[in-house]
């Protein structure tokens, strides 16, 4: 006799985690792919589903972090998780596009634009961790990442660009900084 209970779907149960800042609880199978709760619960589409077994990185997100290909990663492991979509992913003002998006736009970093969200994603992650990479740091950082159209020339020189542009804006805050510290201590005079 065949025991129909593990053939059962499987029950749904509270998933509490933070998406793009925002706490979201949902019902959910623990089992239950983030991929598929991004994009069919959450409608956040921007993370793509391409192979659905982790080796083309179209559904790159961080997860506390880290980049994690969606596909992979189950409900129950996003439990109490800071997850960050490409929709999740904009500068220093509001509306405004964070420097790796700039980097790609200025550098011709896409073509088609499907797998741009989770090279986009990757850089982000590389740059958050090691703000100077080294040509190969960067070649591991998006080796997950596969692009169909391009030579990755264009996401290459987008890499080196963000790096600018990131190294750019920390200057222009450090000058910020500096000048309203500088404001500051001539007022107390």
């Amino acid at each position: 006799m065949i025991d129909k209970s593990i053939m059962a779907p499987e029950a749904a149960k509270p998933l509490t985690f933070r998406v793009n800042g925002e706490v979201r609880t949902l019902q959910v199978p623990p089992a239950k792919r983030l991929l598929s709760i991004l994009r069919d619960d959450l409608l956040l589409t921007g993370t793509k589903r391409s192979c659905e077994i982790g080796r083309c990185g179209a559904c790159m997100v961080l997860i506390d972090g880290e980049p994690v290909n969606a596909c992979l990663a189950m409900a129950y492991q996003c439990e109490g998780k800071r997850i960050t979509t490409i929709e999740g992913v904009q500068g220093a003002e509001e509306g405004s596009l964070h420097p790796v998006q700039q980097a790609f736009l200025e550098e011709g970093g896409y073509q088609c634009g499907y797998c741009t969200p989770g090279m986009v994603i990757s850089v982000v992650a590389l740059l958050n961790r090691n703000p100077a990479p080294s040509g190969e740091d960067i070649e591991e950082a998006l080796s997950g990442n596969l692009c169909r159209c391009t030579g990755y020339g264009g996401i290459l020189r987008a890499v080196c660009r963000a790096v600018e542009l990131r190294k750019e804006d920390e200057d222009v805050h450090a000058g910020i900084h500096a000048g309203s510290e500088t404001g500051a201590g001539s007022s107390a005079e």
